[in-house]
């Protein structure tokens, strides 16, 4: 009785170490202007602009894609992109990029950085936008 006692508190313990040390898929991380301003250094990155098609046409991030997040096809275009690579998102002000972000996770996205402040905070503290020529 003592040793099976005492092999199951083993294996409790195991189980909590391993849990602890695991990388847990689907994780969201809120990163400032300058995470962001550093991740785009990398042209290749997934990037996703939240918002509608008419404030997109009026200033995104370099190389930015626009997939509304309000739209009823959201998922459907989000399904398109690369769930084993990170996608970072932003929106006006961070309420829907958190909403995105969050959906994302629930398609199994692994990793997802969303902007803090969204472009607000980003074209406030200086950093460059671009608009669609007409």
């Amino acid at each position: 009785m003592k040793r099976a006692f005492l092999f199951l508190t083993l294996v409790i313990a195991l189980s909590f170490v391993q849990s602890c040390t695991e990388t847990k898929a689907g994780e969201i991380e809120q990163i400032t202007v300058e995470q962001m301003s550093e991740a785009l250094k990398d042209s290749s990155i997934q990037l996703l602009d939240v918002r509608t098609g008419e404030e997109f046409l009026t200033g995104h991030l370099k190389n930015s894609h626009n997939i509304c997040v309000t739209d009823d096809d959201f998922e459907e275009k989000a399904a398109s992109l690369d769930r084993d690579k990170p996608v970072y998102v932003y929106c006006k002000k961070g309420g829907r990029s958190a909403r995105a972000a969050e959906i994302l996770k629930e398609m199994g996205f692994k990793k997802i950085y969303d902007l803090k402040g969204g472009i607000v905070l980003w074209e406030e503290s200086g950093q460059d936008t671009e608009k669609e020529q007409s």
